[in-house]
Formats: C-alpha cells, sequence, structure tokens
C-alpha cells in the first residue's frame, strides 16, 4: 500500500511515503534561498509523493525564528514558485504548511547557544495569542483583540492565495504544536471569555474561520489539510476525542485530510516517545471523523509504514527525521519492499533493484 496512488479532489500522489513541513531556520526576511531549494528538492529527488515546505508564516510576527520562511510578499512567493517548479518535474506533488506561531513566535532558533525570546534588538518582536499567558520560559504575548483576530484571518486567506500562484497542489493549516492555532483550541491556554474561548464551540470558532476563508480562496481542485497535535498529553487539555470531532466537522467545511501530531502546548507534558507513539492517534481521529489521516512520529522503516498502512490506522504516513537522514528513504523503501520505480535517468545507475 505504501506505493499504492492516493487521489484527493484532482489531486493524484504518486504513494503515500510524503515528506513533512521540517522548519529549516535557514531563512532570511522570511524568503527561501537555496537551501530550501536543495533541501525539498532532493527529497522529490527521493520518490516522496507529497513534498511540504516547511511552517510559513503568514506574517511576519507569525515567524517562529527571524529565520523562518514566510508567504506574505511578492519576493516569498516567487522563490517558492522556483522550487515548485522543479518538485513537479519531479512527477512529485508540492505542499505547504501555513502557520502563525502565536505565542511561541519570535524565539531562538534551536541551534542558537541562548533560548527563549529574542528580544527586539536582536531582531525580535512582541508575540499575540489568545491571552497574555506566556509558555514557560518565553516573554509574555498581548491578548488578541478582535482587530487581531480578524487580521490572522485575513493573513491566512492572503498566504493561500499566494501558494496558489507559486504553483502549490495542497496546503495544510498548521492547528499543532502549540503554535496559535492550537492555542486557541487548548483549555490550557484559552481562558478568554468571549466567543474566540469557553467550550469546544468557541475554542475551536478560529480555526473552523481560517478553514472556510482559506477556503473561499484555495481552488476547489485542490486539497486542503490540516495539522493537528491530537493530545496535550495534560489533564484537562485538547483531546484525541475533541481533535476527531472537530476533524469530521472540518471535513463537512471542505478539510481532505488530517496530519496527526501531538503536544507541543504544555511544557510539563510527559510524552511517551517511541517508534511510531503517535500512530493510534491518528487511527483514533481517522475512526471518529470518517476523513483521511496522515500519521507522522519516528516512523522510520518500510515495514513499519507498511503496516501502518495495511491496518487501516492512516491513509499515508509522513517521514521527518527519517527523511533528514536519507532524502530517498521512499527509493530504498520500494526496494526493500519489492517494488520497483522508475529514477531519474541521471541515477538509474544508482537504482536499488
Amino acid at each position: 500500500m505504501l506505493f499504492d496512488p492516493l487521489t484527493l479532489r484532482d489531486v493524484t500522489f504518486g504513494n503515500r511515503a510524503w515528506v513533512s513541513p521540517m522548519c529549516q531556520y535557514s531563512a532570511v526576511d522570511g524568503v527561501p534561498g537555496d537551501w530550501h531549494f536543495v533541501h525539498l528538492g532532493s527529497r522529490a529527488v527521493g520518490g516522496a509523493g507529497l513534498v511540504m515546505a516547511e511552517a510559513s508564516a503568514v506574517d511576519a510576527g507569525g515567524r517562529i525564528s527571524p529565520q523562518d520562511t514566510g508567504l506574505w510578499n511578492d519576493t516569498q512567493q516567487h522563490a517558492f514558485a522556483r522550487i515548485v517548479d522543479f518538485i513537479h518535474g519531479q512527477n512529485t506533488v508540492a505542499g505547504i504548511q501555513l502557520a502563525h506561531a502565536g505565542r511561541k513566535a519570535s524565539t531562538y532558533r534551536p541551534w542558537s547557544p541562548r533560548r527563549g525570546t529574542v528580544p527586539p534588538a536582536e531582531g525580535g518582536w512582541s508575540t499575540i495569542a489568545p491571552t497574555g499567558d506566556p509558555f514557560p520560559g518565553y516573554a509574555a504575548p498581548q491578548a488578541m483583540t478582535a482587530a487581531d483576530i480578524s487580521q490572522v484571518r485575513r493573513a491566512f486567506a492572503a498566504a493561500a492565495r499566494r501558494a496558489d500562484a507559486a504553483g502549490f497542489d495542497v496546503v495544510e493549516i498548521h492547528a499543532a504544536h502549540g503554535y496559535l492555532l492550537h492555542e486557541f483550541l487548548s483549555p490550557l491556554s484559552n481562558s478568554r471569555t468571549d466567543a474566540y474561548g469557553g467550550g469546544f464551540e468557541g475554542r475551536s470558532r478560529l480555526l473552523r474561520e481560517v478553514v472556510d476563508d482559506i477556503r473561499q480562496v484555495w481552488p476547489g481542485s485542490k486539497p486542503l489539510f490540516v495539522r493537528f497535535s491530537a493530545t496535550d498529553w495534560v489533564e484537562g487539555g485538547w483531546t484525541v476525542e475533541e481533535t476527531g470531532d472537530l476533524a469530521g466537522k472540518l471535513g463537512a467545511a471542505g478539510v481532505d485530510l488530517v496530519d496527526i501530531s501531538s503536544g507541543g502546548n504544555a511544557a510539563s507534558a510527559q510524552i511517551p516517545v517511541g517508534p511510531g507513539y503517535q500512530v493510534p492517534l491518528a487511527r483514533r481521529v481517522r475512526e471518529l471523523s470518517g476523513l483521511p489521516v496522515a500519521a507522522v512520529g519516528l516512523i522510520t522503516e518500510a515495514a513499519q509504514a507498511e503496516g501502518i498502512l495495511t491496518s487501516v490506522s492512516a491513509d499515508a504516513v509522513m517521514l521527518a527525521r527519517a527523511a533528514l537522514r536519507d532524502p530517498y528513504w521512499p527509493r530504498r523503501a520500494a526496494s526493500e519492499l519489492g517494488i520497483r520505480l522508475d529514477w531519474p535517468p541521471p541515477y538509474e545507475r544508482g537504482a536499488w533493484v
């Protein structure tokens, strides 16, 4: 099944081994450069059915770090278009994850010797969130006003328009890992008392509105994904049952697949990390919502990925660290499963048989 095609709307993925969006923290002013071209392009050469560009901020204040990519201006759009053209040239589907980091924005990139919030004097900025409560170790954000919420909605829609203009086939809305849309979903980070807080309906309102806004500008022929943290792994936090419920509602609103991760919104969470540790969450969301799902998280071996699909736990697998270690993971996996893939002519002499 790993090398069976999958069709969503008018887009056919040649296989179900997909490259997960992974931040490279290597952009200047939000513009993807040669590093991103080679990083994403080599995974397309490597045979993935979908190559998803990293979490790209819908406005400058939504970047996780000052070195994140974005999609809020023409320069960024044109730089991504060059990358998309190359991915398409490898018969691979091109996707991009659109994001706003909320209270976890303006932070140092992972290999910096410093941690926490980057101050304005070093290129950082003030952050926004559902409330003024900070993520532990980060600066306190500004609680969002109604005007802030409207601006974020417009920014997501504008970025989706740019993604289409750049040629992307898939947009994924990032509602996971403790970033802005997840912050609204989780009662751990959303204690608002207006229409965007309180119970499930209020906390999920912003994501539902963003989906509606994007679906109005994103072509009906192209699929729309959402990435969820299916659970906060903390008592009283966001749950897998809520994820399944909301995913079903979003399916009716035009979402075609949900990409299931977990955690990121509570520094105290005890996450049982291990091979395929999030696969049961993906399976449960699939059961509850009836939507196709992608599983992600320490999926490293061909037989493991195949088992996830044949057990009907997911409809596709997202490769993250495994794809960093081996850009040609799908080609190696095909060989291990006895599948012969077409190789780019310059690489045929190195093909696994």
